[in-house]
């Protein structure tokens, strides 16, 4: 029998060494259950040295490079639209795979009876081995007025957080959804969503893409014995104060999307009102005048975006 085909998307801005070890621990893995068809890298305008030597590291890599930042959703998008194996592996850049994780999870997928299964995800740990967030509840009203105003924190058996923790979930099994840092995804099912939705910038494309699969009767599945490195905000960190803008946009635009318009208008009013005065008040407090002026620089950008203006 011929092993399922795999193609990896991985999209880049600026991340140095993380995009590199990336890839050595994809080259380094084992490959028994698929064929590793291709690695596309969507470089979105990177401006330093990341995609140096890439190609030397014995994967079969194409490399599409843009002349601007497209965005996350965007640019997996297009290296999506360059692949055509039957599973697509969307992984960041600054993820290292372990040598059999990426065995196990197609493992899993190609398994006849999870046929209903749209999305793997697996396990995030940081360097020293501790536990990172993997899984998200699809987010509601009641959670992120909750946690706006406090009142997740003070009655968290009546408002959950959306993030969950190993504790809550309690093992591999069905989620909401699984963090977009290694998705593996169906092709069929990829093309069927029409891929991410680009109004998403960065941030929340992966609730917005596990949201719509269940409502194709697809489930997102987190297997907790599979481990991978996570570092984490690599690239946003680099551009803190329009990295907070594009968070709050995107809440903004899931709610409009998936939401009543007056609870959607609600949380706008509300992340002008507490999210930036909190943010930087907190930050004053702790004298720390650089993210006060990125609160600043986000809020700006912000309330342009709520009049209509472009924003970038």
């Amino acid at each position: 029998m011929s092993l399922p085909k795999v193609d990896i998307v991985i999209v880049n801005w600026n991340t140095g060494p993380y995009l590199r070890d990336c890839l050595r621990s994809v080259a380094d893995s084992t490959q028994t259950q698929f064929e590793l068809a291709q690695v596309v890298v969507v470089d979105n305008a990177s401006s330093d040295d990341s995609l140096d030597g890439i190609e030397e590291l014995g994967l079969p890599v194409l490399i599409l490079r843009n002349a601007t930042n497209r965005g996350f959703g965007a640019a997996c998008n297009q290296g999506a639209a360059a692949c055509t194996s039957e599973l697509l592996l969307l992984l960041n850049p600054d993820t290292r795979v372990f040598p059999d994780a990426l065995d196990r999870t197609v493992a899993f997928m190609v398994d006849p009876k999870n046929r209903s299964i749209g999305i793997c995800g697996a396990r995030m740990v940081n360097d020293d081995e501790t536990e990172d967030f993997s899984c998200w509840r699809f987010p509601t009203f009641a959670i992120w007025v909750g946690k706006l105003t406090g009142f997740s924190y003070a009655f968290p058996q009546l408002i959950p957080m959306q993030r969950m923790t190993l504790e809550e979930i309690g093992g591999s099994g069905v989620v909401d959804q699984v963090i977009g840092a290694y998705n593996l995804i169906r092709r069929e099912l990829f093309d069927a969503l029409n891929g991410f939705d680009e109004r998403f910038f960065v941030y929340l494309e992966d609730v917005d893409l596990a949201y719509r699969a269940r409502q194709l009767g697809y489930s997102s599945y987190f297997l907790s014995d599979v481990p991978i490195h996570h570092v984490g905000r690599v690239s946003s960190e680099q551009v803190r104060g329009r990295r907070l803008f594009y968070l709050i946009r995107s809440r903004t635009e899931y709610a409009r999307k998936h939401w009543p318009r007056w609870q959607a208008a609600v949380l706008a009013g509300l992340m002008l009102v507490v999210e930036f005065p909190v943010r930087g008040g907190t930050a004053l407090v702790r004298g720390r005048s650089n993210e006060v002026k990125d609160v600043g620089e986000a809020a700006l950008l912000y309330a342009r975006y709520l009049l209509g203006r472009s924003s970038g």
